[in-house]
């Protein structure tokens, strides 16, 4: 018997993909290892990124939220800035 949400749910996988990888992250964080964390961050939004940039909208779920190119840019953006920041920060609030 085929299940009407089923096709919604399985849209939501990539969204749910990038959500576990910052639950990781922030377990990583909790567990005073800050720098890990941020990466993990920083790589989830770049596969945000590349998850918004090969699917299409209603494929990608909760990850399409402006336009292809805004979204792809920003999640880019960000990661980049995150990944910078993990990478040069030292002596931070949480240790090295």
């Amino acid at each position: 018997m085929p299940r009407p949400d089923r096709p919604a749910l399985l849209e939501q996988v990539p969204f749910a993909v990038v959500l576990v990888l910052v639950a990781v992250a922030a377990l990583r964080i909790a567990q005073y290892h800050w720098r890990q964390g941020a990466v993990i961050i920083g790589g989830a939004l770049l596969v945000a990124a590349v998850f918004r940039a090969v699917l299409p909208a209603a494929k990608a779920g909760l990850l399409a939220v402006r336009g292809r190119p805004v979204d792809v840019a920003s999640y880019s953006v960000l990661g980049l800035v995150v990944l910078f920041f993990a990478f040069t920060i030292t002596n931070g609030p949480l240790g090295t």
